[in-house]
């Protein structure tokens, strides 16, 4: 057991060194290291402003222009380090704030909720028998196949207006969209359990679910956890459509897709309230999907290998360890010249013995 810890240890450090060693993948850690600090520093940051998220300021708004905010730049003062929004007067520092709470909780709870079903069902597939895993693959497919934004748009539609609905975009976004953690899983399963570690498993006395929970388990983590990292910034996207439509989160909680739909009408009398929050939504989505592609290929060193085949840096890599091979290798020593060996000589020639005397008839 100590062994598979320090095994296990030893992973983790080379994983996070190779992060360390991609300029990329620390920029887009510290991205989003950044921008949790300030979602969940949000009551403490309003509250050095001076500012809630909720309080209308009619008085920042000029009602004779349709409520576009007084001042540059959509109100930006020292009270209001954002400006506010238009034809409320909300502050919008921090309404940005909460609605990267919602974003990044929507995000990460339907996340975990795809990759518990679908490593749930993916294992069932992949160890179960040949009838289960007929079953649920066909179901995956169907999931796969499934408008998933149609559903949950009707879905929301119908749901109690009393239901908490950031919980509720959690709930319809991860069970309609884990077929895709599902069929990774189980390709991955019937791979592993054909080798020797899962069989002697299982002639040593193990039951199905021990063999998939102490073997399979550990050597799904690399393919699930890059899938997860994938996962996030499509789940930002999807909530932010959701509530740009009108069915996601409702006011006067605040979210990025939310303040997306409201700033139709405003773009060009505030292009600010416009740009934030696409800003925002645009470097989140970006910084997850960098961050994502340094784990997969932190995880997997040959695919990074397989990446940089034809570049200049895998050109250079190559000329590189093609020289130091050179260098290593001892030099050939000549073999001693070639002798030639002695003329054949010639046999004497073959004598006829005496002819047959014919006998006597």
């Amino acid at each position: 057991m100590s062994t598979a810890v320090a095994a296990g240890a030893s992973g983790a450090r080379q994983v996070w060194r190779r992060l360390r060693g991609r300029p990329s993948a620390v920029l887009a850690g510290g991205v989003l290291v950044l921008l949790v600090a300030l979602a969940l520093a949000a009551p403490l940051l309003a509250a050095i402003e001076g500012q809630d998220a909720s309080t209308y300021h009619d008085d920042l708004v000029d009602s004779a222009r349709g409520g576009v905010p007084i001042g540059s730049f959509g109100g930006v003062s020292g009270d209001h380090w954002l400006g506010v929004e238009p034809g409320t007067g909300r502050d919008l520092f921090v309404r940005l704030l909460y609605g990267a709470r919602v974003s990044l909780l929507v995000a990460v709870g339907a996340t975990a909720v795809q990759v518990l079903i679908g490593v749930s069902i993916g294992l069932a597939a992949g160890f179960g028998n040949r009838l289960l895993d007929t079953f649920l693959s066909r179901l995956t497919d169907v999931m796969l196949a499934l408008p998933m934004l149609v559903i949950a748009i009707a879905l929301t539609a119908v749901v109690p207006a009393d239901f908490p609905r950031p919980l509720l975009l959690i709930l319809v976004i991860g069970l309609l969209n884990w077929g895709g953690t599902a069929r990774i899983v189980r390709a991955q399963t019937l791979t592993l359990k054909q080798l020797d570690f899962v069989a002697a498993a299982r002639l040593g006395g193990s039951g199905r679910m021990r063999v998939a929970r102490r073997e399979l388990g550990p050597s799904l983590a690399a393919p699930v956890i890059t899938y997860g990292a994938i996962l996030l910034p499509s789940n930002i996207v999807i909530e932010a459509s959701l509530s740009f439509l009108g069915v996601g989160v409702r006011p006067p909680t605040p979210s990025w897709g939310q303040m997306l739909s409201t700033a139709q009408t405003w773009f060009r009398a505030d292009p600010m309230y416009v740009l934030l929050p696409a800003g925002l939504l645009f470097v989140t989505v970006l910084a997850f999907t960098v961050l994502g592609d340094a784990v997969r290929t932190a995880l997997d060193p040959r695919e990074a290998g397989r990446l940089r085949v034809g570049t200049r840096a895998g050109r250079r890599d190559r000329a590189g360890g093609a020289a130091t091979s050179l260098k290593e290798t001892a030099p050939l020593k000549e073999t001693a010249p070639f002798k030639e060996t002695a003329p054949f000589k010639e046999t004497a020639p073959f004598k006829e013995t005496a002819s047959f005397k014919e006998t006597a008839s």
